[in-house]
């Protein structure tokens, strides 16, 4: 029996979570925080920890933003093979987006056009929208994150030489925290795109974020690839607040896809410590 969406349904679901995550940090994001502080034994990073991890309590039960920077709004939509999805399925987002940072009284950040125009749009709209078909019989799965500047600004693709190979992914995922961490807020997750092509694998490395910090990848030789950039990265001693320490970051998650023969496309898209997220049942709901 197939499901049918609605461009309500998903409309509906952005404007009730979009206040949620903006004030209350994930729980695997703020289990890894104290996981971090109890085995952090630097006294500035785990005061930056601690500090952290006491924002992300007033966040919540005063119901205010864990940041000042509220981000852009990223929706992706991932739909099985027997999900009916609509034309405008994403019709309601723009409104719902508007609707919800006006009531949160959260900030717009959102300018009318990159180059020509920098005036704030003062709706935070539009947002950011793709669909993702998968493979799972029965899946209607709303991903929504609120992704700040100083991350995504820390972020890059890069486009490497076949021959790189593995060691030549590491040296370009550490480079790029040595350079950006300090301005993403520390410690980071870290999402991780190989292959696809140019425009796509900047959907990778963003889609990997989505997956809880505690949950490895499901292919052993892509998890046991995790690990070791997790090890290399706190390695640099960036460290929690850029302020050295041994956990640049809490997690690196890492999705691949094939690619063309003569490309290895990377892209490196950095979570800051406020990872304001969630996912959405939407066939349940």
């Amino acid at each position: 029996m197939s499901i049918e969406l609605t461009s309500e349904k998903v409309a509906q679901a952005v404007y009730e979570t979009i206040p949620r995550i903006a004030c209350v940090l994930p729980a695997d994001v703020l289990a890894a925080l104290e996981r971090a502080f109890a085995e952090e034994r630097s006294p500035r990073a785990r005061e930056v920890l601690r500090q952290l991890t006491e924002n992300a309590r007033i966040a919540r039960e005063d119901h205010v933003p864990l940041c000042q920077d509220t981000g852009t709004v990223w929706v992706c939509l991932e739909v099985g093979p027997d999900v009916l999805v609509p034309g405008n399925v994403f019709a309601g987002v723009d409104e719902a987006v508007a609707r919800a940072y006006e009531e949160a009284r959260l900030r717009m950040s959102v300018v009318k056009n990159a180059l020509f125009d920098r005036a704030n749009t003062r709706t935070n709209t539009p947002a950011f929208c793709e669909i993702h078909p998968v493979e799972e019989p029965g899946v209607a799965r709303l991903h929504l994150m609120l992704k700040g500047g100083g991350s995504d600004n820390a972020s890059r693709v890069v486009m490497l030489a076949p021959g790189a190979g593995r060691e030549g992914i590491v040296e370009e995922v550490v480079r790029c925290v040595q350079e950006k961490a300090a301005n993403a807020c520390p410690p980071l997750v870290v999402g991780v795109g190989v292959g696809a092509t140019f425009d796509k694998v900047g959907g990778l490395a963003k889609r990997a974020l989505m997956r809880p910090i505690d949950a490895p990848a499901p292919d052993e030789r892509t998890a046991a690839f995790e690990a070791e950039l997790l090890a290399r990265v706190n390695a640099t001693g960036v460290g929690a607040g850029a302020l050295g320490g041994a956990h640049t970051a809490l997690a690196v998650k890492v999705n691949t896809a094939p690619c063309h023969i003569a490309a290895l496309p990377l892209a490196i898209n950095m979570g800051c410590s406020a990872m304001r997220r969630a996912t959405i049942d939407l066939a349940g709901a």
